[in-house]
């Protein structure tokens, strides 16, 4: 059994509240939990001392027993102190992931079609230009015969 040191919500619609509980890992996130060491509400401002209430004491004790806190817990854990010790109760550092901006395998593969899609036009178009150029030409003597048709007529309505 895996344990976990992690936020239950409670409180309701668009007013969040937490319970800072010890759980089975496989429990649901507001299921059944083991016990409960303090509480969260992030709606108080960040300098209000009723913001995080955990009891450091119980929470160590935990930790030795092998219960784990989630990176929110954990944070919260390493702002506080058992009484008689000056190391906090968990040491947390900051996640570091190399790939967070990095798109998915199938977000690459979307994009790779759409610059398929887009460099396939771009080869026909010379081959739409090429056809408008050689189509003015076609109409030009049209136009000299038409010219040359005209002055004829006029020659007849003279005489």
């Amino acid at each position: 059994m895996a344990l976990k040191i992690r936020l239950a919500r409670g409180g309701s619609k668009k007013r969040p509240f937490y319970r800072v509980v010890i759980a089975d890992s496989r429990a649901p996130r507001d299921g059944r939990y083991i016990d409960r060491i303090g509480t969260y509400d992030p709606r108080l401002p960040k300098d209000s001392e009723d913001r995080v209430q955990i009891d450091a004491a119980k929470a160590a004790e935990w930790i030795k027993k092998g219960a784990k806190p989630t990176d929110r817990v954990a944070r919260f854990l390493s702002q506080l102190t058992v009484e008689g010790e000056s190391a906090p109760v968990w040491k947390w550092e900051h996640g570091n992931n190399p790939q967070k901006g990095e798109p998915g395998a199938k977000a690459k593969e979307r994009a790779e079609e759409k610059a398929a899609k887009a460099a396939a036009p771009a080869e026909e178009a010379p081959a739409e230009e090429a056809a408008a150029e050689e189509a003015p030409a076609e109409e030009a003597p049209a136009e000299e015969a038409a010219a040359d048709e005209a002055p004829a007529e006029e020659e007849k309505t003279e005489g």
